[in-house]
């Protein structure tokens, strides 16, 4: 009977037979998947790489034992969407970028704007942004070309369901695409659960997340290039400064540091919530991708820009956390944790 294949997920024809021999066999161990692929006439497959592909893929998990254990299709398939549609939207900006087309499209935007929406040229280094709804299309433009640091600030603390809903689009966007951000709330966050979540949910993408007793100045700041400030910080509805001046952005840099240097990371809690210890950094994030990919430590630790040493050590230091027996078991679980 002939059946649909797994080619429109990116999975290779020998990778997905290797999978359905996977569930029809229920698991296997290494030592028998030289048989096994002799039954399929895949007998030229190198049995260690097997275990790389199916793992990497998300079709298989290793476990401590050795064995080699089909993930269920559903998971399976689902885990191959999510990581084509985070693929597609990667390629997709990229290509949106270098091409231009935002930057071409606004230059027929700046044409309209006669109605005095906005008071200063067009060039000019300080613009004033009027209105929630402005405010809101200038973030996310800012955004969609950060490619290095976010930083943000909100000194009321606690973020309503509709900020998350907004936030969380612009705030994913950005740290998968590596993005280090950092995120200061005030103390009233820590009493608002709904806020506690969205920042713990932050955490687990890879966020860097502090809470500040210290009264806090309103400001984002995408790769030390630009900044948004209120026009009036009593009535943020008003609308934003927003700041290209070299001097300008530098000196806010410096506001936020100072703002950062006095705060505080997410408390522990009681009932096993986790905390910024319980997830990955980016540098861990880039060696746990890189255990997917690189067939040697050298090459892993070449690619991050590290020592091999150090490379070695982060490794290791994964593994224990993970309560992995193997680096392609800690690769899985660490997919599964939403760490990469």
């Amino acid at each position: 009977m002939t059946h649909a294949d797994l080619r429109f997920l990116g999975v290779d024809p020998d990778d997905e037979a290797l999978y359905r021999l996977l569930l029809r066999r229920g698991g296997f161990d290494q030592a028998e998947v030289p048989r096994y692929l002799a039954d399929e006439t895949l007998i030229s497959q190198d049995p260690r790489s097997v275990y790389r592909r199916l793992t990497s893929l998300g079709l298989a998990t290793e476990t401590p034992g050795g064995l080699l254990a089909p993930v269920s299709p559903a998971k399976a398939v689902e885990g191959l969407i999510e990581h084509g549609v985070g693929h597609l939207r990667t390629q997709l900006e990229e290509q949106a970028i270098t091409s231009g087309i935002v930057d071409s499209l606004l230059a027929e935007h700046e044409k309209s704007l006669d109605n005095g929406s906005r008071l200063t040229a067009p060039q000019s280094s300080v613009q004033h942004i009027e209105g929630m709804a402005a405010v809101r299309a200038v973030i996310d433009e800012l955004t969609f070309f950060t490619r290095t640091e976010n930083l943000t600030t909100s000194p009321t603390g606690v973020l309503s369901p509709d900020t998350i809903d907004h936030a969380r689009i612009l705030d994913t966007r950005v740290l998968r695409r590596g993005v280090h951000m950092r995120t200061l709330l005030a103390s009233p966050a820590l009493d608002d659960p709904t806020t506690m979540g969205y920042l713990r949910e932050l955490i687990s993408k890879g966020a860097h997340v502090r809470i500040s007793y210290q009264p806090l100045e309103r400001l984002i700041i995408c790769d030390r290039a630009a900044a948004l400030t209120p026009i009036d910080p009593t009535h943020t509805s008003k609308g934003a400064i927003l700041t290209r001046d070299p001097g300008l952005v530098a000196a806010l840099v410096s506001l936020f540091d100072r703002m950062w240097g006095t705060a505080h990371d997410l408390p522990a809690t009681d009932d096993g919530e986790l905390t910024s210890a319980d997830f990955a950094s980016p540098m861990e994030r880039q060696v746990l991708q890189s255990l997917s990919t690189a067939e040697k430590d050298e090459a892993g630790a070449r690619e991050l820009g590290i020592a091999v040493r150090t490379y070695r050590k982060h490794v290791a230091s994964l593994m224990q956390r993970l309560g992995a027996a193997n680096r392609f078991q800690a690769a899985l679980l660490a997919r599964e944790r939403g760490w990469i």
